[in-house]
């Protein structure tokens, strides 16, 4: 039987979890070692195996992608910089739902490849999403076939540590909440032992 002490306890440890994604997202994406190796979309992917509610999760990158564009270039005036902003965040929040698939995997063996997985996907619908989007909003490509094809191979160079951060990170992320004890979904958790969240 929960008690209110319980129920403390796992709010604070669901709390200090989604501040420590939430900063380690931050600083990760205004320090990038390498072009693109953040951990926007891996705590993106833990926060929906960690968090009961999709729409928590949904937080943990949208307030990095907030507080971080706070220090960071824009992405251009106009209708365009907004859509180009809407599409990167979309772009870098829905790996959410891919954590949920994480957190409702039986073994261990089999969450590992599905946060693997799920780095990939991550990564590959942002290289697609983002560079068609600037490609269709600004002038520097001409809107035709030819054009997308190019600026798909402009964006390769940047593309190519994504995948690699991506699942990196989901995989550092998830393994070190696990030992911090800071776990707890509805569905089977990556812990053998997880937090019930309130």
């Amino acid at each position: 039987m929960r008690t209110p002490q319980t129920t403390r306890s796992s709010l604070g440890t669901l709390g200090a979890a989604w501040c420590a994604l939430v900063a380690i997202s931050v600083v990760g994406r205004l320090w990038q070692p390498v072009a693109n190796v953040t951990p926007l979309a891996g705590a993106a992917i833990v926060a929906g195996t960690v968090f009961p509610n999709p729409l928590v999760a949904a937080t943990v990158p949208v307030a990095a992608i907030v507080i971080s564009n706070l220090v960071l270039p824009g992405y251009g005036g106009g209708a365009s910089g907004w859509v180009m902003m809407a599409l990167v965040t979309i772009c870098l929040t829905w790996p959410v739902l891919l954590g949920r698939l994480a957190a409702m995997s039986r073994s261990a063996a089999s969450r590992t490849w599905t946060l693997i997985g799920s780095g990939l996907a991550s990564s590959l619908v942002f290289f697609l999403v983002t560079n068609a989007a600037h490609w269709w909003l600004s002038t520097d490509y001409p809107h035709t076939v030819a054009g997308l094809v190019s600026c798909y191979a402009a964006g390769l160079p940047f593309y190519r540590w994504m995948p690699i951060g991506d699942v990196g990170w989901a995989l550092v992320l998830a393994r070190g909440l696990v030992a911090a004890g800071a776990t707890a979904t509805p569905a089977p958790s990556i812990s053998a032992n997880p937090v019930q969240a309130a």
